[in-house]
């Protein structure tokens, strides 16, 4: 099993989170909350108000997210669902663990150095440089308060 920190439309309340309980995909269980040791910029862009996590560590807010235990089966949907490695690339980031739900309760997650974990973040590196001037997010909801609410795939 992998760990996999989802920061958008994955997340439970989300336009895509039905992928992460599709067991025909592969398996994800909900661990617990978290964010990003380190900041990064979180924006929302293009013509689908897709969320993208910028890949500029040091610049933006610690961003909030789910931490989710992955198959080897659901880290391959995950891979061709965030087009990686053209739009998103998976790397390892450190994620501090805010609420923990884990098997093993909190204490998989203590044993980490100071709640500390490492999970694999779909982020990108590849992007035009504009989406650096766009607002930055510390958190992402379809539905919040940016108004830019995220086109489905099936509607595009």
């Amino acid at each position: 099993m992998a760990r996999v920190f989802v920061y958008g439309t994955l997340k439970k309340g989300q336009p895509n989170y039905k992928h992460m309980i599709n067991t025909a995909k592969g398996l994800a269980k909900f661990q617990g909350r978290g964010r990003t040791v380190e900041k990064y910029p979180l924006v929302i862009a293009g013509k689908y108000n897709i969320p993208y996590m910028l890949n500029i560590p040091g610049t933006g807010h610690h961003i909030a997210g789910e931490i989710y235990s992955v198959d080897e089966q659901m880290l391959q949907f995950l891979d061709e669902f965030e087009g990686c490695p053209d739009m998103y690339q998976r790397t390892l980031m450190r994620i501090q663990v805010v609420e923990w739900e884990g098997k093993g309760g909190a204490g998989e997650a203590r044993a980490a150095a100071d709640g500390v974990l490492e999970c694999f973040v779909y982020s990108t590196a590849t992007y035009p440089p504009e989406w650096v001037g766009l607002p930055y997010h510390d958190s992402y909801d379809s539905s919040g308060k940016h108004g830019l609410a995220y086109v489905l795939r099936e509607s595009r």
